[in-house]
């Protein structure tokens, strides 16, 4: 038995001895994460040919626990990609189309009324709809009314539904992936800034190279669709997402995205002139968390626990396209969201590496 003035091992534990465990957990942590990676890459490709850069965007969302929203012509497999990422991993998935007679109730469910065998009463009971899953894909989001968007929104932002007096919780972890197609809008109702906003990413699906939709023909003219594996269970998925969280960033990078999102906002003291003569209205504060949360599952699926301003780089195209708002100058020059952002990096960066030299400088 030990008194107050004898020390122990527990109370004063030694710093180097407690470091080297957090590198330990550290280093496991990462190779979990690097072989998850690996068995959902393996898994997906066994379907999906080429989209390289898409299937990495979709997973640094699904292990920061963000939604997409994927952009394409239709012919691109956007559709096939969310539903091989479902077979890949342990959970459930459910499909939407969305269509303008499409309702609230449609996907969050209603009140039943159902009869007791047993009493003979009525009773109201709840009917839970495709919502209550852990990836939903919602197929052209944008062709159903602002109501039924709306239901989605709350969903994908509270992560519960409401209907009547109740709030039911949706499961662990809720994934939305949602398409639009962009060449044809007729009878479409635009997704609202306040939903887009919701969207970690807006993800662009392009066409594939010549090689690759040579093994598109090849593969999928044969008649025999390969077989999948489960690659990560629903928990194995909340661990990694924690992991993720726990992720320490550099005081510059919060900087420099702090300094990526302000420098969007035509108002803001300070704004470039590209940024005044184009744009309309910049991102908001969400835009930053994404930036730095995109940023740390980036680093990790990298196999580094240490986040740089190149990460965010990385990531910031489809966590800012959707964000900006241009306006007619920019439509009359042909400057797209994707070129604004472009001369922003280029700007930022360049303010960055003169402001490092004059701090070495000093």
């Amino acid at each position: 038995m030990t008194t107050p003035d004898q020390p122990t091992t527990e109370r004063n534990p030694n710093p180097k001895d407690a470091q080297e465990a957090l590198q330990e957990r550290e280093a496991k942590a990462l190779q979990g994460l690097a072989a998850a990676q690996s068995r959902l890459r393996t898994e997906i490709r066994k379907v999906i040919i080429g989209q390289e850069e898409v299937v990495d965007l979709m997973l640094t969302s699904l292990f920061s626990g963000g939604h997409c929203l994927l952009v394409g012509v239709p012919g691109l497999a956007k559709t096939l990609l969310v539903s091989t990422i479902a077979q890949a991993l342990e959970l459930s998935y459910r499909r939407i189309q969305f269509t303008p007679d499409l309702m609230p109730s449609d996907i969050t469910g209603t009140d039943v009324l159902q009869d007791d065998p047993e009493t003979g009463k009525r009773s109201f009971r709840f009917m839970k709809g495709p919502l209550f899953t852990n990836i939903l894909l919602a197929d052209e989001i944008n062709r159903t009314p602002p109501k039924t968007q709306a239901a989605l929104l709350e969903a994908m932002q509270e992560r519960h539904v409401s209907v009547g007096t109740h709030t039911y919780k949706l499961p662990d972890p809720f994934f939305v992936l949602a398409t639009q197609n962009p060449i044809e809008q007729e009878g479409t109702y635009p997704l609202p800034e306040a939903q887009l906003d919701r969207f970690m990413y807006q993800i662009t699906v392009s066409y594939p190279s010549a090689a690759e939709e040579l093994r598109i023909l090849k593969q999928t003219t044969r008649g025999a669709r390969p077989e999948l594996d489960c690659a990560l269970t629903g928990a194995q998925v909340l661990a990694l997402q924690e992991v993720v969280q726990k992720i320490p960033v550099p005081e510059h990078v919060y900087v420099y995205a702090r300094d990526l999102i302000r420098q969007t906002r035509p108002l803001e003291e300070g704004a470039y002139p590209f940024i005044k003569q184009y744009v309309s209205w910049g991102a908001g504060p969400r835009a930053g968390q994404f930036l730095i949360m995109g940023a740390k599952a980036y680093a990790l699926l990298q196999g580094r626990f240490q986040v740089t301003t190149k990460d965010v780089q990385a990531i910031a195209r489809p966590v800012l396209r959707h964000r900006l708002v241009t306006n007619f100058q920019a439509d009359s020059d042909r400057i797209q969201p994707d070129d604004v952002v472009a001369m922003l990096l280029e700007q930022v960066q360049v303010e960055a590496k003169a402001s490092a030299k004059s701090l070495r400088d000093v």
